[in-house]
């Protein structure tokens, strides 16, 4: 099975890119630099839309840049493409092919933006369309559901903010993930064991806040995409403000909770699922979050920046033991094709 094979890649991954990639952090950063831009905006789509959504938090926090997620249609269908002269402009795409984000980068360079692309093809479209390119390392990703070039995406970005912050410390916290990924794939091992208990849900719900609001949009995209099921990701602090009216007695929600600043209320939160008489499947390393839900997914500690290129990895293997208790296809999933060009 492609999928089971390349989620238990990640950590080669990510290693490969801390032994390869850093030429061309280094390029790239220095540009950034010299450019020094008002604001970033990054186009994606699926789920390199969840890793933009990963660096508008992280360099947020980390950087003080602020950044936007931009509006391909308005390069594209309407024509009328803002005003990005003073920006960096990325475009993250695994396979580099999606036609509306190459637009954006095309628009933005006309204006004079500094261009920048993610992706996992060294001649992809995207990637000639850009100043400066970072090469995700992944080598071929087979399965549909994207899982490795995922995980990949997320650690260029991190990798870059290392880079730009000019951080000891953050180089060093890197240096740690390969092994953190190979020991929260140990860990989730046990979820083969116990997934039957939720073969026959039609609805989940996944929440996360700040840097890990990124981690449940995915984990949910990587659900709908493998069991053709309702599964909606949320923020905590959204999902108070009215979806959580749905939650019935035994309604599964994946809380992605890892230790930092957003953990109090990610415990306040389940503590009112359990009120709601919810079952809540926990991501974290906080023990006692752990013990307070209906199922434990533990996950190793990680710093808190660098924790959504870990709480990933359990949300995939669930994802995939759901398909495989269903008996459905884990590498072709209905009605998608690895590589989705849209205009």
């Amino acid at each position: 099975m492609h999928l089971q094979n390349e989620i238990a890649q990640q950590p080669a991954v990510l290693q490969r890119l801390l032994d390869e990639a850093p030429p061309a952090i280094r390029t790239a950063a220095r540009a950034i630099r010299d450019f020094n831009p008002r604001f970033v905006c990054i186009a994606a789509r699926g789920t390199s839309d969840n890793a933009a959504r990963y660096a508008q938090y992280l360099w947020g926090y980390a950087l003080r840049l602020p950044v936007m997620l931009a509006t391909p249609s308005l390069h594209t269908l309407y024509a009328t493409p803002p005003d990005l002269s003073q920006a960096l402009v990325i475009g993250i795409s695994q396979s580099g092919a999606a036609e509306d984000v190459r637009a954006v980068l095309r628009d933005a360079r006309k204006q004079g933006a500094l261009t920048l692309a993610i992706t996992n093809f060294d001649e992809s479209p995207l990637t000639t369309s850009a100043h400066h390119h970072l090469p995700l390392l992944a080598q071929r990703e087979f399965g549909v559901a994207a899982t490795k070039t995922y995980t990949a995406q997320l650690m260029v970005i991190a990798m870059l903010t290392a880079q730009l912050s000019a951080s000891d410390a953050l180089q060093s916290e890197l240096a740690a993930l390969p092994k953190l990924a190979a020991a929260t794939l140990e860990l989730s091992e046990k979820i083969a064991g116990w997934a039957e208990r939720y073969r026959t849900m039609q609805q989940l719900l996944v929440l996360g806040r700040g840097l890990n609001y990124a981690t449940a949009c995915e984990i949910s995209l990587k659900v709908k995409e493998l069991n053709y099921i309702a599964s909606e990701g949320y923020s905590e602090a959204d999902f108070r403000h009215g979806p959580i009216a749905v939650i019935q007695p035994g309604y599964p929600v994946i809380l992605v909770a890892p230790p930092g600043k957003t953990l109090s209320t990610m415990r306040a939160m389940n503590a009112k699922l359990h009120q709601l008489q919810a079952e809540t499947l926990v991501i974290s390393s906080d023990r006692t979050l752990l013990e307070h839900s209906t199922q434990p997914l533990p996950i190793p500690a990680a710093p808190e920046w660098l924790s959504p290129i870990v709480s990933v990895l359990p949300g995939q293997i669930f994802a995939m033991q759901q398909a495989v208790v269903r008996s459905l296809d884990i590498d072709q999933p209905r009605g998608l094709s690895k590589v989705t060009i849209t205009h």
